[in-house]
């Protein structure tokens, strides 16, 4: 679950200029989406991917974790589906 009011600070320091509603508008829209995203980070062993040496030549995410970048997964609840 994402802590609106984290959210919220961070989107205050991002858009000074931003009007309170808008702030709150848009806090809210990404605390929401726990409603039609589901995290699936946990299963990439599962994606069915093979590895190949060429790869990361080609594969911009397989560049960017070669650099130890880390990424989240998520995919999309189908309509009227929850946790």
């Amino acid at each position: 679950m994402v802590d609106r009011e984290k959210v919220l600070a961070v989107l205050t320091r991002r858009f000074p200029d931003a009007r309170p509603d808008q702030l709150a508008a848009a806090a809210n829209a990404i605390v929401g989406l726990d409603d039609e995203w589901e995290d699936v980070s946990e299963r990439q062993d599962e994606f069915g991917y093979n590895y190949s040496a060429q790869c990361c030549d080609i594969c911009y995410l397989a560049q960017q974790v070669e650099r130890g970048d880390q990424f989240r997964i998520f995919r999309r609840r189908k309509t009227g589906t929850r946790r």
